[in-house]
């Protein structure tokens, strides 16, 4: 098997969760997301995107329903022993399929927390699910209760998330070699994500986001490349992604040269980006972080082109997204413990002057505050000719 941690911490996350469903009187989980697949078994695939449902009972009995292809997928990098496979044909419903295991594993009438917010499980099959059950078992929203026991790390995860950032930082260092007039963008990207691959990383959960020019503006993935010119500002924001967890970082760069208003914004996202590092704080509600955040940026007259988050949680996440629950915004009650992991990121956009900025870097909750994962400089960086 091609696992990633003991199966002493596998079977440890599985009693947690276990005692976690009990505590809400759930007989028994039915989990779609992939990242809780991986968290417990150690089950990693991109085979969710098709009907696919690991149960796990009160009692620690698990099964899981996949596809052919996934077979050995799951003995390879898994401790499951109960694979079951249906079968791809005209009119099949693998809804019915799982039903049938449900009924072996005695939970008729019983109640069964469901992930329904996840990637891995459609709206289509979502309802294929709710119609083949109704009247079997009681359904409840669970959708959050192996994500509040992923969101603090452990040791050996936090030795993943250590050398996902070293990654990160390499990846950073391959731009600024090539940041200057003239550079393709598609070089800079294959760089990046070289110096990924070359020390053992993996693919990260979205693409890295690039953009030059007006495109700087842009906070997603996007196809078509171009050169760098002079003047210019490149923006970029990338994972170092190592046994599918995540350390990111986030830059805008000055192509050529810089002007006052971007050196003006970079100074107010470094003092943005320390007032949030100062409000993360181990039982403190980590909606404070956004609003340190947020003061900064307003009192320099920037409200209006900030965002309305200023970053997340991180883990180990699948496609399509690297961002993992809980988030950084107005309000949010949810409180910051040590040995969590997020990725604090200041955005502004300008889009009347055409300028952007933004710095972010990802960050460990220490027990009396925060620790910086990357080394990279959070100087503002101009890339010459």
């Amino acid at each position: 098997m091609a696992l990633h941690f003991t199966l002493e911490e596998l079977g440890a996350r599985r009693r947690r969760a276990a005692a976690a469903m009990q505590a809400r009187g759930l007989d028994g989980l039915l989990l779609f997301k992939p990242e809780s697949h991986y968290y417990l078994t150690g089950y990693d695939t991109f085979g969710y995107c098709f009907f696919q449902c690991l149960y796990l009972g009160a009692d620690g009995r698990l099964t899981l329903l996949t596809r052919a292809p996934d077979l050995r997928q799951a003995r390879h990098t898994s401790m499951i022993e109960d694979i079951r496979i249906w079968v791809d044909e005209a009119g099949r419903d693998p809804a019915k399929d799982l039903k049938a295991i449900l009924a072996e594993h005695g939970c008729r009438g019983r109640k069964l927390g469901v992930e329904w917010q996840s990637y891995g499980l459609t709206a289509a099959n979502g309802r294929l699910l709710e119609a083949e059950l109704a009247g079997f078992c009681a359904l409840e929203d669970a959708s959050d209760l192996v994500s509040r026991l992923r969101v603090v790390k452990s040791p050996a995860e936090l030795d993943y998330v250590r050398k996902a950032a070293e990654l990160a930082d390499a990846a950073l260092a391959a731009a600024h070699c090539l940041a200057r007039p003239g550079a393709f963008e598609g070089d800079i990207l294959a760089a990046m994500q070289g110096a990924v691959f070359q020390d053992g990383g993996d693919y990260p959960g979205n693409e890295f986001i690039i953009g030059s020019g007006r495109d700087a503006l842009l906070c997603r993935y996007f196809s078509g490349r171009r050169r760098l010119t002079a003047p210019d500002q490149l923006t970029l924001e990338f994972a170092g992604t190592y046994r599918r967890y995540h350390a990111c970082l986030m830059r805008t760069l000055a192509i050529g040269e810089s002007d006052a208003y971007q050196d003006r914004l970079h100074a107010a996202a470094s003092e943005s980006l320390a007032a949030a590092r100062a409000a993360l704080k181990p039982g403190r509600p980590i909606g404070e972080v956004f609003d340190a955040h947020a003061r900064v940026l307003d009192r320099a007259g920037l409200q209006a082109h900030r965002m309305n988050a200023c970053g997340y949680s991180l883990g180990a996440m699948y496609t399509p997204t690297w961002m993992d629950w809980p988030m950084f915004y107005a309000g949010n009650p949810e409180p910051a413990a040590p040995d969590m992991v997020f990725f604090l990121h200041i955005i502004v956009m300008d889009s009347g002057r055409g300028k952007a900025m933004t710095l972010g870097e990802t960050v460990r909750v220490t027990p009396d505050g925060s620790e910086r994962l990357s080394q990279a400089s959070l100087d503002h960086f101009v890339g010459r000719g």
